[in-house]
Parts: C-alpha cells; structure tokens; sequence
C-alpha cells in the first residue's frame, strides 16, 4: 500500500514538473479564449452598480469601484472596474460624454478570482476609430502571424439593465496573458514617460493647466541626468524661464524665452531669421537646426522637433526607446515603475546588461528573440501606427525579457493606418517605407529594431517576413473577407447605438477608406519588397513611383487631428457651449478649422494632417494672443498640405482667416495654407509626409 502511494505521489511529481516546462516555453489553453473571446459574434456584458451617475462623475480619478458583471450570462460579484485610456480619457470628458473606456479586474476586491482565467479585461470605446475595427484588425493580424497579441471580442455594454454601446473587449496584458503565452518565467514592463493625456501611471499627473512635464516624476519623467535623447539633432540649452502659454515647457525645447507674449522677437520670418529661400537650414533658439525640407540632408519633411532647440519628436525619453546609458537602474525609471511583474533588484541588473548589449548588437542571439521582434515589426510597419515604439510618442508596447532575452508585445493600435496624424491626402502614409520604419528619429534610435537594418541577413528575414505577412493575410483576401464580415456583425448594433461617437455614414465611409487604404497598402510593400518602389524615406523622396491614394483620406477613419469633431470624433449631441474654456467650438463641417477653446489660453482651431493646428498658440491664459511682428509670415512648402475652410465664419481668437481653396481639387492637396504659429506667428506649411508631422501640443490636448 505504502508502496503503491510512493509510486502515485512520484508519478505526479514527474507530471507537474512536465506541466511547468510546458507552461514556460509554449502557449497553452487556459479557458477564456473560446468564451468571451469568440471573436466570430457580439457578446453582452451587463454591469451591475448601485450609484453609476456618481461613479461617471468621477470617472477621470481613474479609482476602481465595486461592481457585478455579467459575461453572456455568467455573473461574477465584487468585480472592480474603472474608468482608463491616455488621451481618450481627457477626449470625453472635454466632449461632455459619459461614454468612458473601462478596465475590468476580476481579482481586485475578491483575491483569486478570474473569469475562467482572464483576471484583467479593457473594454474600449473606439472614440478615435471610425471603422470600430483598427485595433481589433492589429491585434488579430499579429495573433495570427505568431506574435504573442491580446485576444479580442466585440461586447455590447449594458448597465443596470439599459444599453450602453458597443465596446471592444480586449485581454489584458497581464497574469492571464502571461499565462496563456507560456510567459510566466520572465519579467514584464510596459514602458512610458509620456506626461499627459490622461491614464492611470501612464500620464495620469499631465495638468492641461500648466502643461509642462514633471521634472520631480520619476514615473513619468526622463533622469534628470539623462535628458539627451538618442536621436537629438542638438544639445538643447534650457532657459531661465521658458514659457508657452505661461507654462514651463517640456525639457528638451531650448530657451524659448525669445519668444515673448509680444510675439516672436525682431522681424522676419523666425525673429529675425528668415528661411533661405533655395532651402537649406537655420538655427532655431537654443541651437536647433531647422531643416528645409527638400534640401539637402533633409529627408523631405518640415521638423517641428528641429524647429525647437532640439526638441526632436521622438519625445520619449532614452530609457523608453530602449537606449543603454549606464548601469545605474535610476536611469530606468520609466521602465521599472511600468513593472507589470514583481522585479527584483537581480531582475533589474540583468534587463540593463540586455539593454548595453542591444545597443553594442552584442550576442544578439541571446539578447533579442530575433524571430518575433522581426514578425512584429513587418506587422507593425504595415499597420501605419506612429503612436507607438516607432513613432513620436515612444509608448504603447510591452517589453518582455525572460533570461536576458527581449521581445516587444502589441498594445493600442486605435491610431492605426495613418490615424496619429491623419490628413487629407493618404498616399504619404499608404506608401510608408518599410526600411524607414521610424517615424520620428532614426532608425538607430530604436535599439530594439535597429539591429535588423545593420545585418544583411535580418533585413533579409525581415523582408521574407513582410512578404509571408502579405501572401497569407492581405494578398490572399483574408483582410478584406474579415473587414467585410465584421461590418455586417457589428453594424445591428451600431444603428441603435445612441452615444456612438460617429454616425453611420461616417462609419460606412471610414470602412470603405480602410479597405483601399489596405489594398493600396499592400501594393506599395510589394513594389518595396521588389524593388520597384523605394523602400526609404530618402529614396522615396520625390519619387514618381509611390502608390497615388489622394482619393482617400486617412482622417476618415479617424484620427486625433482630423474627423468631424476633436480627435476625429463625431460631436454627440450634448454638445458643450461654444467658447468655454476646454471646449469645442463651432467650425467647418469638415472639422478641419473649427475653432477650439482650450485651457491655460490655449486657442485656435483644428486643421487637417499638420498636426491639427489651424489657429494661434497660447499667449498668457485668459489673454487674447499676441500678434505677430511686421514680417512675421513664411511659408514651408512641399505636397500633402492639410487642406483649411473658411465655411465656419469668422477666425478663432488670435487664428488667421484661411485661405480658399483653388478650385477644382476639393480642397485636397492644394498647396500651403496660412495658420497662427506660437506668438501669433503667421506662415503657410504643408508637411510633405503628413504621418511625421505631428504636434505634442496637441497630442496633449486631445
């Protein structure tokens, strides 16, 4: 007997030992996926709380509040749940809407508790999607190419029994994720230094009042001693007292004290420094170097971040690019406070030691799953989203490292296919070169990805697959099957959707834009991938072979800068009065100069793919901005300007009426346009590639 038991007690040893090395190197089942994650119908989710109104209240303090859910019928009790997002969050609290983007945790109040695994669930409210579909379409593309990537379901809200709208379920990227992937020996980070927007640890301290990054936030700050960026173009020297809009402004933007509520000082163009008229380069205050785009050791795009002492966009800080700087884990701060898994001080040590040698591409076999960064980045690339790694904000991604081995997970692609910066000319964006894949900052200056373009072979796995990508999701018909197939579920549910943030017209027509941005996209990666279209954004430049797809609009899919509202968002019909401050105003039915009232004196209007800004910057609050000194007009020329209307009547405060535009293009592509710089500063820019042109400013505000 006693022997019999010894064996059985053996045998399940053995068989949990077997179990663990399984759960560590592969994914697994766990029991959620084919629930709430079918992706193949809409599923209900009921809340259930005693005093909502009071919870939608404070929805912005981000605090979880007990609740009951109910999951296609399932009911789970003492179930947390609060209100999240970065800038969507301030996006519909500034509309006046109670429609929040939530998160769900099932083991927050009641310790343990999961739904059949899944202890983490986000459920979006697609504010800045017009096709409902962008994230849903990123995630499932980079499931399906092996990428380890949120599951996601469509879920019709209901709360105390009434409907609330259609959200977009998504897994949270956390112990159930882990568990599902086979990734519960290694460590998990979601880096960020952003210090705005909104989101709990992730800019939760952004104060639009003052509008300044916080210097004594480790959180969500650089080192103070690593204030350099790896893709500056010069050394900014910070000012006694910078000020834009009587706030400090963020670290990195030169000595701006210049430019006075006066307007910009002296005369000319840029206080006294007029653009060469051949092209070329000028110094900006606190030693940037402004770039001519078109001239030489341009890459053909007007740079804001050049334009302001060095402030170049790439605005995350060095650690969240993934840059070494030393051994001192201080210097990290944005990682190892976004610690999604408990590090440990061993834990930090070994993550720097990958970091020194990514950047030396030392035992990159070692130090980089090489296999899934390239997967993820031939995916990434094609779905057209700045916000993230590669782009101006550096955020919204994982970072994972088991065994000093580093691979990059998928998160928040809302802003998918050109929408960070959408305009109304899509075919700088359809034709975003794939071996160009930064959009803001070199290639070098995203260590995680810059080893592939230095190696002969990794471009060649990268290229290779790129092209698997294309064969077997878009050039087979799969993408454009399951666009079609989504549109007809969700769209039941749509048509009595009352607080949606677009109407059925716009969402027909942000569709049909997707499917022939996808299309025209694909043709553009092929011709890349043999050679027949420049792959580079210097090879690109000028080039008569790029995909034309100036019949679409990328803002029509919407956006944070385009659209028919603020963030490319329909205004719900509680509009808020016009005028008052951190509101909308009333514009062009396009949404591309209605005028917008911020806080801190922020005022001007909206305008298409240049960042959105068609109306003058902040002087001090509660003062009409300044004008400009006589002489203070230029103009930045190059293709794709955003088009500006003067069919909302009289100018913002302190906006310069637009002009018209010439006749016969519709307002698309129609050269310069005259917009109110900081300062009350007037000039004309028309951005060539509109998916790099992105303001901070607004990005902040939105």
């Amino acid at each position: 007997m006693c022997a019999a038991l010894i064996v059985m007690l053996l045998a399940a040893t053995c068989m949990w030992g077997f179990v663990e090395a399984v759960q560590g190197d592969g994914s697994h089942a766990v029991g959620y996926e084919d629930l709430l994650f079918d992706s193949s119908k809409v599923h209900t989710i009921d809340i259930t709380m005693d005093d909502w109104d009071a919870f939608i209240a404070s929805a912005t303090t981000e605090e979880y509040t007990l609740c009951s859910i109910t999951v296609d019928g399932e009911k789970y009790n003492n179930v947390a749940i609060r209100a999240k997002g970065n800038t969507s969050l301030s996006s519909v609290a500034t509309l006046g809407s109670q429609r929040y983007s939530f998160k769900v945790e099932f083991d927050h109040y009641a310790e343990g508790m999961t739904y059949h695994g899944l202890d983490k669930l986000s459920l979006n409210n697609l504010i800045q999607d017009a096709t409902m579909m962008k994230d849903y379409l990123a995630y499932t593309l980079m499931g399906r190419m092996g990428v380890p990537s949120p599951l996601c379901s469509y879920v019709q809200v209901n709360v105390n029994g009434e409907g609330w709208g259609l959200y977009l379920a998504v897994e949270g990227v956390e112990d159930g994720f882990l568990e599902r992937n086979g990734m519960t020996k290694g460590e998990l980070y979601k880096p960020d230094s952003m210090s705005f927007g909104g989101g709990r640890g992730n800019g939760r301290d952004f104060d639009m009042e003052k509008f300044r990054v916080e210097e004594d936030e480790t959180e969500t700050s650089s080192d103070a001693g690593n204030e350099s960026s790896a893709d500056s173009a010069a050394q900014a020297q910070q000012g006694d007292d910078p000020s834009f809009g009587g706030s400090a402004m963020p670290s990195g933007m030169g000595d701006m004290s210049q430019f006075t509520q006066g307007g910009f000082p002296g005369s000319g163009s840029f206080g006294g420094m007029t653009p060469p008229s051949d092209g070329g380069s000028f110094t900006m205050p606190g030693g940037g170097n402004f770039q001519m785009p078109g001239s030489s050791g341009s890459d053909g795009m007007f740079s804001i971040g050049n334009m302001f002492g060095g402030f170049n966009f790439g605005m995350g800080s060095d650690d969240v690019k993934l840059v070494y700087s030393d051994d001192d884990p201080d210097s990290y701060s944005n990682i190892f406070n976004n610690a999604k898994t408990n590090v440990t001080k061993k834990d930090k040590t070994r993550l720097i030691q990958s970091l020194k040698k990514l950047n030396a591409k030392e035992d990159l076999d070692d130090t980089v799953d090489k296999s899934e960064v390239i997967t993820y980045l031939a995916v990434h690339n094609f779905l057209c989203n700045d916000d993230s790694y590669t782009g101006m904000m550096v955020h919204n991604y994982y970072l994972y490292e088991e065994n000093g081995k580093l691979s990059i997970l998928p998160w928040d692609y809302n802003l998918a296919f050109g929408g960070f910066s959408a305009g109304s000319n899509a075919t700088s964006t359809v034709n975003s070169p794939i071996d160009s894949p930064v959009s803001s900052g070199t290639t070098e200056s995203r260590p995680l990805i810059a080893w592939i373009f230095s190696d002969g072979e990794a471009m060649e796995a990268y290229h290779s697959e790129y092209d698997r990508f294309l064969s077997e999701n878009i050039e087979n018909g799969w993408l454009a099957s399951e666009i079609s197939r989504v549109k007809e579920m969700i769209t039941p549910y749509l048509e009595k959707d009352a607080s949606a943030f677009y109407g059925m017209d716009e969402f027909e027509k942000a569709v049909d834009t997707l499917l022939t941005f996808c299309e025209k996209r694909a043709l553009s990666v092929r011709g890349q991938l043999e050679g027949t279209i420049p792959s580079t954004s210097n090879g690109q430049r000028n080039s008569s072979a790029l995909i034309d797809a100036s019949e679409i609009s990328t803002g029509d899919m919407g956006s944070m800068s385009g659209g028919s509202g603020i963030g490319g968002m329909k205004m719900p019909s509680s509009r808020p009065e016009s005028g008052s401050s951190g509101r909308i105003s009333e514009g062009a039915s396009d949404g591309r100069s209605g005028g917008l009232s911020m806080p801190s004196g922020f005022s001007g209007g909206m305008s298409g793919s240049f960042g959105g800004f068609s109306g003058g910057f902040p002087g001090q609050s509660g003062q009409t901005p300044p004008t400009a000194p006589d002489g203070a007009t230029g103009s930045v020329s190059a293709e794709n300007a955003a088009p500006s209307s003067d069919t909302a009547g009289a100018p913002a405060q302190g906006e310069t009426k637009p002009d018209d535009p010439p006749e016969g293009d519709g307002g698309r592509d129609a050269g310069t346009r005259r917009a109110s710089m900081p300062g009350g500063f007037s000039g004309s820019f028309a951005p060539q590639r509109s998916n790099t042109s992105n303001w901070v400013i607004l990005a902040a505000c939105l």
